[in-house]
């Protein structure tokens, strides 16, 4: 099967190499990235230990990134895909900068955004998309914290 160079597999792909790096670098291994006009402006991933801080997840590095590339704070053109599903945190950052799109792969069962009743963080015009390459995202969380243990 052929990946069509925009699909949200490819781009997924590649938060998931986002997602590595953290990994690699003893951090929880989430990665993002924002795509605007099927370009990607911004990718990241979690630097809570390096940064010494809490705050420091890969989403809310890469609205940073992109608001920065765009000039502009306002993300509404830009999809942000990300490998594991946003915090709250995440979610707020995710509404106030009005996401067109938000995709993510696997769920996130303790500290996922979805877990409130009546969930009306995000903004009300974003679509969000959820499950993309969900299995891969899961197993490299799963394999991090078998490390730890």
């Amino acid at each position: 099967m052929e990946l069509s160079v925009f699909s949200d597999d490819f781009f997924m792909r590649e938060a998931l190499k986002e997602a590595q790096k953290a990994f690699d670098a003893d951090e929880v291994p989430v990665g993002a990235i924002i795509v605007c006009n099927n370009k990607i402006i911004a990718r990241a991933h979690n630097m809570t230990e390096r940064l010494n801080d809490v705050t420091a997840h890969a989403e809310m590095q890469a609205i940073t990134s992109a608001a920065n590339f765009l000039n502009g704070k306002y993300l509404n053109e830009c999809t942000l895909y990300v490998t594991l599903e946003p915090c709250v945190m995440c979610a707020g950052a995710i509404a106030w900068a009005q996401f067109g799109k938000l995709i993510f792969g696997a769920t996130d069962t303790k500290r996922g955004f979805n877990l409130l009743k009546e969930n009306k963080l995000l903004h009300p015009k974003t679509v969000v998309k959820s499950g993309v390459l969900k299995e891969e995202c899961a197993q490299l969380m799963k394999t991090f914290f078998q490390k730890k243990r």
